[in-house]
């Protein structure tokens, strides 16, 4: 199993480019099931969950081809299979996000009930009783969902919970379906929006998106689309981080400032200097310390959840204390025990973690349990005296593309290690 060195103390310092986002790439990749015509994509991030995306639509028939510009188009005309089995399924919960296409353009879907990162359960159930709601006929068997459908029908939706996945997921059916579809208690993230405007591009007619109701008017058919990949804000947060961990200089291109504004609030209140332009982002610390700030993770426009880890090393590092309070998933503090192992002072109880700045942390063997969780561990070797070793970075690789690349060019002493 690969893993992560990384010899902690240097400076970061230099410009780097934000990847396309995954979180708005997925559900794009699902999407494509909706249209017998080809879709071409831009600025594809290249990650272990857009492989297991491919390999899910490739195991259903679709044709996927990469030109000479590293463009991937993809076809879903010759779609045969309508199952996502439980071998791709377990590694990737947005494959549950095949489940409202399926159902929309062919009637059937069999998907297997989906795995990924075990930060907290993160139930279908939203999903489920909205196709329903849209004339679905729902089963579940031997742990798989089968849904069937002559026709979706459009309808009126209220949401219980905000659901990202969820919304995205019956955006998506409903696009097809007949009349309109109003969904409301809306996931409002940037990528929502992104999903809405990839489908517009496609031929739907989606409104509201970004807004607590969107409007579906059901259209026949989608024609063909090209479209770019918008950049990863939480990668481009987590780049931002490792610059004021190791108080340096960092640079981020291809990426909007206007889609990171809770993120760069809260740097700005650790003592961050951001600059924002055009088509990028700085950061420099202006002091030799970093300030402590509490964090509360909340639906969009509140903060991520997908930051909180990164936040959390942050102010481990800070000249006081703070409280970060995780109110998305139940069980996303499992980087704290590996933190706190590094030399780092936090305390769990329930949903709040209660962090202790200290002046520094010491490298040592640390295991990723999640996504973000890596991200984190890797963030606080890049600061620690000595050497870190991460174990089980297979998680880093869903969501990071090439991250010790984009560290190292910064001048991270970082090298992946083979399994």
């Amino acid at each position: 199993m690969e893993k992560l060195r990384i010899i902690g103390g240097n400076r970061l310092s230099g410009s780097i480019s934000c990847s396309g986002a995954k979180n708005a790439a997925l559900p794009m990749l699902a999407g494509t099931i909706l249209s017998d015509q080809p879709i071409t994509f831009q600025n594809l991030p290249y990650l272990q969950d857009i492989t297991t995306m491919f390999e899910l639509l490739g195991s259903m028939g679709a044709d996927i081809t990469l030109n000479e510009n590293m463009d991937f188009k993809i076809s879903t005309a010759t779609l045969h299979d309508f199952e996502a089995r439980y071998e791709l399924v377990k590694t990737m919960r947005a494959s549950i996000l095949v489940l409202g296409p399926l159902v929309a353009r062919y009637g059937f879907a069999r998907i297997a009930l989906p795995g990924g990162c075990a930060i907290g359960t993160r139930p279908v159930d939203f999903h489920l009783s909205a196709l329903e709601q849209l004339g679905a006929k729902i089963e579940l068997k031997n742990g798989y969902i089968e849904a069937r459908a002559k026709k979706l029908i459009g309808c009126e939706i209220s949401f219980p919970g905000i659901s990202v996945t969820g919304t995205e997921n019956i955006m998506m059916a409903a696009v097809l379906a007949e009349g309109k579809t109003i969904l409301r208690n809306v996931a409002k993230e940037p990528e929502v929006v992104d999903l809405a405007d990839f489908l517009n591009a496609m031929g739907a007619s989606i409104s509201g998106a970004g807004s607590d109701e969107i409007i579906i008017d059901g259209v026949v058919s989608l024609h063909e689309a090209t479209f770019e990949i918008p950049a990863d804000r939480i990668e481009a947060g987590t780049y931002l981080i490792a610059a004021a961990v190791t108080y340096g200089d960092v640079t981020i291109t291809n990426i909007n400032s206007n889609r990171m504004n809770n993120i760069l609030d809260k740097l700005k209140l650790c003592g961050a200097v951001i600059t924002p332009y055009e088509n990028s982002i700085r950061l420099t610390m202006s002091e030799n310390f970093i300030a402590p700030v509490d964090i509360s993770t909340a639906p969009f426009p509140g903060f991520p959840t997908d930051m909180q880890a990164q936040f959390t090393v942050l102010n481990a590092l800070s000249s006081g204390s703070a409280v970060v309070t995780e109110n998305v998933f139940e069980n996303r503090f499992m980087h704290v025990q590996e933190l706190n192992r590094m030399g780092c002072d936090i305390t769990v109880k329930g949903s709040n973690a209660f962090i202790k700045g200290v002046s520094s942390i010491t490298g040592a063997p640390v295991m990723a349990t999640d996504l973000r969780a890596s991200a984190s561990l890797i963030l606080a070797g890049l600061c620690a005296q000595g050497e870190t070793i991460v174990d089980r970075i297979y998680h880093i690789d869903r969501g990071y593309e090439r991250i010790e690349e984009k560290l190292s060019f910064l001048g991270a002493d970082i090298t992946r290690l083979p399994g």
